[in-house]
């Protein structure tokens, strides 16, 4: 059976709202919940970016749910201080929390004013961050000099079984590197023999634990409203990489935007008014072998999706808690 969580969107929910959402969707039957993590919205229409982990410590204390984020540990944010972030909310939920762990995209990274790296050394970075934080939630002192410089340091506050890490990935290359490292594997849907393939090359290269999915869909009383409402809020998160790795403002992922016809939304976002067709997709990326799948509704109001969803589509669903 399958986990089926609550995405929770920063890019588009103010977080007290998102906060108000996610106990609802405990309420409404989701057994999990994970969040992004970003600086910048994709588009001005989304038009919110809260920190993720202030707003985390407020999720895991008002709900029961365990919770996930993806991250990307290198140039935004130093992987000593993310590992002491994931060590502290470890700490005080143990066992209900996980990190997710990517390259990250220039949109949020530009702010420091670093050079944003090829794709190849942001991987490297990416390893390295992983090496440091896996050391410091094991209690070593790390110092480290390469892509990330780390100078004695040592957690003071953990839990007593390091919180799981990600590989967070999108590309089968990927998939097979994330392999190497990665307590489990989180990709986004797609086409399913795109996604069985992805499972492949993660369990087909020693990958271990659990693999995830993330499912972006739009959900309305109506399909042209179910359409409107993917279009006005998704259109800017059509563009495969690098374009999406490397654009570096919501106004220039807007421009490049202008053009998508509402058609094309349907390639990437599962939109439809019926609860029935939501539940077919998702028990067909269940038959695929995820072991948890968290729902993401594009809109920017909440509460619909989730009381129609936990009425009329878990239902449908062999929903299992982790």
């Amino acid at each position: 059976m399958t986990v089926y969580g609550f995405h929770a969107s920063h890019e588009q929910v103010p977080p007290a709202d998102l906060l108000a959402a996610v106990v609802r969707a405990e309420q409404a039957g989701f057994t999990a919940a994970m969040c992004s993590d970003h600086f910048s919205p994709w588009s001005a229409r989304q038009g919110e970016s809260g920190f993720a982990w202030s707003w985390l410590g407020a999720a895991l204390q008002a709900t029961t749910l365990p919770f996930g984020v993806v991250n990307a540990p290198g140039q935004r944010y130093h992987p000593a201080i993310i590992a002491q972030a994931i060590g502290t909310l470890g700490s005080m939920y143990p066992g209900r929390f996980w990190a997710a762990l990517g390259t990250g995209e220039a949109s949020n990274e530009h702010i420091t004013g670093d050079a944003w790296p090829r794709k190849e050394v942001r991987n490297q970075r990416l390893e390295e961050s992983v090496q440091v934080m896996r050391k410091l939630l094991q209690g070593e002192e790390v110092s480290h000099d390469g892509l990330v410089t780390v100078d004695r340091a040592r957690l003071w506050t953990r839990p007593e079984e390091p919180p799981l890490l990600l590989g967070a990935a999108v590309s089968t290359k990927t998939a097979e590197w994330v392999a190497g490292w990665a307590d489990g594997l989180i990709t986004i849907a797609a086409d399913e023999n795109h996604l069985r393939d992805m499972i492949s090359a993660y369990k087909d290269n020693g990958g271990r634990g659990k693999v995830n999915l993330q499912v972006h869909l739009s959900y309305a009383a109506d399909d042209d409203q179910a359409l409107r409402i993917a279009h006005e809020q998704w259109r800017s998160n059509v563009f495969s990489p690098p374009f999406c790795w490397d654009t570096d403002t919501a106004e220039a992922f807007d421009q490049a935007a202008e053009h998508v016809r509402p058609e094309a939304m349907h390639e990437g976002v599962r939109i439809s008014s019926d609860p029935s067709r939501h539940a077919d997709w998702l028990n067909s990326y269940a038959a695929l072998g995820f072991d948890a799948i968290y729902l993401h509704h594009v809109g920017r109001e909440q509460s619909e999706f989730i009381d129609v969803f936990g009425e009329k589509v878990l239902p449908q669903l062999e929903v299992t808690t982790p």
